[in-house]
């Protein structure tokens, strides 16, 4: 669609957090690529709040609104129905209606593979899990991360938090170290500006991090064993190309997995022994066949 007015919203403080970086950078690369985006940040952590901010936002003008992350799923359900003629893509969301559509990469694939390595590289017998707020695409990852964790090793330790902050790097701080205490060697964390705090605490106790989004381990070797690298990049400028060329639709649901390597993949430490590579190649080759499907809830095991 020449000329249209498209809008990327990013949740949280301005500049935080790597899940933010990839959907800034999907939207710089639409940009570059000549449509017309405009990007702002939407600090409220409310979703009453976040969905007053999009529809003052709608309501100056927009064909496609871009809320990027599960947390838009919330806001858009309130604020789309307002604006039938705007249509609106969540990535990582679930929103599907008559001018909605969701974008999203397969983060369950990697994340499952990160519980596979996790649980075949801890030697004290416990590994975690930790992320911010409950929303879909946090819930999912912790259900295929622990799914990969029974895989390999069903008799492992199984630690998981929300501390209810995806951006408070002392409150990651505070969490991760309360799992280190309880035995944890390995913790995943699917964290966004909290980041630097899990790192702090793994680098004080010498346990090593499994990242997300990005590859986290290019970045800090010293600390990240390996990341589930879930690049939702792709889904921002997808949902604009779609859009400007006129093949996006409502309803829609559009997925990247393990068959997009530059999308999704568990990237890896230099450290992690051969054998344990091949034993994580081997378990992706089963989702890529389907022999395998990533759990998508979780349940407390007794």
């Amino acid at each position: 669609m020449s000329g249209a007015r498209i809008a990327v919203a990013l949740f949280g403080p301005q500049g935080q957090g790597s899940f933010n970086e990839a959907g800034y950078a999907g939207a710089l690369r639409a940009q570059q690529a000549g449509h017309a985006v405009e990007i702002r940040w939407i600090a409220p952590r409310s979703p009453e709040d976040r969905a007053a901010a999009l529809a003052d936002w709608c309501a100056e003008g927009v064909d496609l609104l871009v809320a990027h992350g599960g947390q838009g799923d919330l806001p858009v359900s309130a604020v789309a129905p307002r604006f039938p003629a705007t249509a609106f893509t969540v990535t990582q969301g679930s929103v599907l209606n008559a001018n909605t559509s969701s974008y999203e990469v397969l983060q369950e694939q990697s994340a499952f593979l990160a519980g596979v390595l996790a649980a075949q590289w801890s030697r004290s017998g416990t590994v975690a899990h930790l992320s911010g707020e409950e929303v879909t695409p946090g819930l999912k990852g912790r259900a295929a991360y622990a799914h990969g964790v029974r895989s390999a090793r069903p008799d492992l330790t199984f630690l998981t938090t929300f501390c209810g902050n995806q951006h408070d790097p002392a409150l990651a701080y505070d969490t991760a170290s309360a799992q280190i205490s309880k035995g944890a060697d390995v913790i995943f964390a699917m964290i966004d500006g909290g980041r630097d705090g899990v790192s702090r605490a793994c680098r004080e106790f010498g346990v090593r991090q499994i990242g997300n989004v990005l590859d986290w381990v290019a970045r800090d070797p010293e600390v990240f064993l390996a990341s589930a690298v879930a690049d939702s990049s792709v889904c921002v400028e997808q949902a604009i190309l779609d859009f400007a060329q006129g093949r996006w639709q409502p309803g829609q649901h559009r997925n990247f997995g393990l068959a997009q390597p530059e999308a999704v993949r568990l990237a890896l430490h230099t450290s992690v022994p051969a054998a344990l590579r091949a034993s994580v190649d081997d378990w992706a080759q089963r989702l890529l066949t389907g022999e395998v499907h990533p759990a998508t809830t979780f349940e407390v095991q007794g």
